[in-house]
């Protein structure tokens, strides 16, 4: 199917994009890295969210060590703690540690566990335990967990796996301050492959029952939360309804975090400060209060897509905050198709701007559309937390761009080779009409300029090869001196034909009548630019020097201007030897031609007079191969 060139171009930009959609609707494997780098240059260069200020974080810090002792403190001390925080006015306490073993310390009397206990029995306090998924480690010390009494509504297809990981055993507190505390959740929050945490389970399965994560927990029992749902959209999605506010979540219940900022974004507050009442009450007033530890050797930290050196705890606090502000970063229901739906409007638009444009508007406007792809994308993300990755869009916009530039430009490349192949066409044409019109007028100055090309051609190919006429004599202008050659005496039209064709010599009269047709030829070519508006044309220049200075000689008798030596253009010289070699071996009709080898020794014997030495030099290199070329005609 012969296209025309500009849908052609059309067509090189459209189809990239169509196969970079085929990957955005799939998202392959490979493409991963590229994927996370995507969306964490994003979270990185887009403003982070103010915090909702109902968020604290009590820090087990250095300076709580030197104050109180070594880790783990007694439990009568976590006991204490909890106590000071209640009185503060905090309005639900969770504990980001795991208390599985009974205390060290026996005081003798009441054990701290059960000073503990008593605590977190008067309400408002969650505990923390972790999940294993090793199949071959399962369950075996008895543990209390709360599980979620929750409605799961599936969309259509009920043969969809849960959506939550299935635990295979517990790593818990006592079961004596679990049942005291009434409400725990999970700590567990894994990083993603390469080690980055961008995403928080909140919900998980064992032993068939549904459990909370501690950030959820802890948001439930300070919101008080009573209805509690999940809605399965399909394999990669859904989303958690907690009394009527929908927490959007991935195809395993996950959250994308949307973090607040580097590490110790929220406030925290040493443990030591709160034990010795040094904080002012509105600091915990009607808040959430994470306890937790950062002290060197006891604190658990991650790397997230902003931060290498992420406290534990503070996952747990940004959880809870992303709860409070209904502030998640979530992927459209559908985001694979929406992304490959901008991927090929993009393409189709790139298309046209490049097709309407040229390649450097449509340059510009490629690199405006990239602009607005990532901007626009940090704006969504900032504005209403919904991640479209620009990365396949962007993938479309250069590929449409490169493909469409490349067929642009081969196209022009192909445009300039047939303007230039018509060029030459044209050139060919010119010299072969005005060589058929000096055959007309006279056949043999015909035929003779028609030998001197292919001498000329040899001669210059020659010449070429001394080093003071190797830069001007190119490849491509010694074809242009062999093509222009048969037109060095068209001038002869001009002349006479009873002077043409007169079998005996010339009067002065007539010879001096013979030597204008050098100035007949340069007029003829010169009217030619005139007519055309052609000006500084080098293949016109060329051709006027061959006309006019081929009767040049080198010691300046030659005519018409009596030029001198390095005075005569390079294509007269050359000219020169060809047009007396032909002239001397060619038969007239009022002598007979000389013999090759008299020939050479006729234009040798003109070295430095009537010829350029080193022309006469490489013409007496090339002889042979003249004489060869002269014998079909001779």
């Amino acid at each position: 199917m012969n296209l025309p060139p500009r849908r052609r171009v059309l067509l090189s930009g459209v189809l990239p994009a169509l196969v970079v959609a085929t990957l955005s609707l799939y998202h392959p494997v490979v493409l991963q890295n590229l994927e996370t780098s995507t969306y964490d240059r994003l979270v990185r260069n887009t403003p982070p969210r103010p915090l909702g200020g109902r968020v604290v974080i009590v820090d087990v810090d250095e300076r709580s060590l030197a104050s109180v002792g070594q880790w783990p403190w007694r439990r009568d001390v976590i006991a204490r703690l909890v106590s000071a925080l209640r009185d503060l006015g905090t309005a639900t306490v969770a504990l980001d540690v795991i208390f599985a073993e009974a205390d060290r310390y026996d005081g003798g009397g009441e054990s701290t566990d059960h000073v503990l206990a008593q605590t977190l029995g008067e309400g408002g306090v969650v505990v923390g335990y972790a999940l294993t998924f090793d199949p071959s480690s399962p369950q075996s010390t008895p543990c209390v967990q709360h599980p979620l009494g929750l409605a799961i509504v599936r969309r259509g297809d009920d043969a969809l796996e849960d959506p939550f990981f299935e635990a295979s055993g517990v790593v818990c507190s006592l079961p004596l301050l679990a049942q005291a505390a009434g409400a725990s959740g999970f700590l567990n929050a894994a990083p993603d492959s390469d080690g980055r945490l961008r995403r928080v389970p909140l919900l998980a399965s064992y032993r068939d029952r549904v459990y909370p994560g501690l950030g959820l927990a802890t948001v439930m029992a300070a919101t008080r939360t009573k209805d509690v749902s999940l809605r399965v959209i399909n394999v990669n999605a859904s989303s958690l309804t907690l009394d009527g506010r929908t927490v959007p979540l991935d195809g395993k219940s996950n959250a994308l975090l949307r973090y607040r900022g580097r590490k110790r974004t929220f406030p925290y507050v040493s443990a030591a400060d709160v034990l010795s009442g040094k904080t002012a009450p509105e600091v915990f007033k009607d808040k959430i209060a994470f306890v937790g530890t950062t002290a060197l050797g006891t604190r658990e930290v991650v790397a997230t897509p902003i931060d290498t050196l992420f406290a534990g705890v503070e996952v747990q606090a940004t959880v809870a905050d992303n709860l409070l502000q209904h502030d998640f970063i979530h992927r459209p229901e559908h985001g694979n198709l929406v992304e490959t739906q901008i991927v090929v409007a993009l393409g189709i638009v790139a298309a046209l701007l490049v097709g309407r444009l040229g390649l450097v508007w449509g340059g510009v406007g490629f690199a405006a559309g990239l602009a607005a792809l990532w901007g626009g994308s940090m704006l969504l993300l900032w504005s209403t937390g919904m991640f479209i990755s620009p990365l396949y869009p962007s993938f479309a916009l250069m590929a449409s761009f490169a493909t469409m530039a490349v067929a642009q430009i081969t196209l022009e490349r192909n445009r300039a080779d047939e303007a230039g192949h018509d060029k030459v066409t044209t050139q060919r044409l010119m010299v072969q009409a005005l060589l058929s019109l000096t055959e007309v007028r006279h056949a043999e100055t015909g035929r003779h300029s028609r030998r001197t090309q292919e001498y000329a051609r040899i001669l210059a190919r020659q010449l070429a090869t001394h080093p003071e006429y190797r830069g001007y004599l190119t490849p491509e202008r010694i074809d242009l001196l062999a093509s222009l050659a048969p037109l060095h005496d068209i001038g002869k039209v001009g002349i006479p034909d009873e002077l043409l064709n007169k079998p005996g010599a010339l009067t002065d009269d007539e010879v001096k009548e013979m030597r204008k047709h050098p100035a007949h030829g340069r007029d003829v070519i010169v009217h030619a630019e005139q007519d055309v508006g052609k000006r500084d044309d080098v293949i016109l220049a060329m051709a006027k020097d061959i006309v006019y200075t081929h009767h040049e000689k080198w010691d300046g008798t030659g005519y018409p201007q009596g030029l001198r030596g390095t005075s005569i253009p390079i294509a007269g010289r050359l000219m020169a030897l060809v047009d007396v070699y032909d002239a001397v071996t060619s038969r007239r009709v009022y002598r007979e031609p000389m013999s090759h080898e008299d020939a050479v020794a006729f234009i040798v014997s003109g070295r430095g007079t009537h010829f350029d030495p080193s022309v006469v030099d490489a013409f007496v290199k090339v002889a042979r191969d003249v004489e060869r070329l002269s014998r079909p005609s001779a």
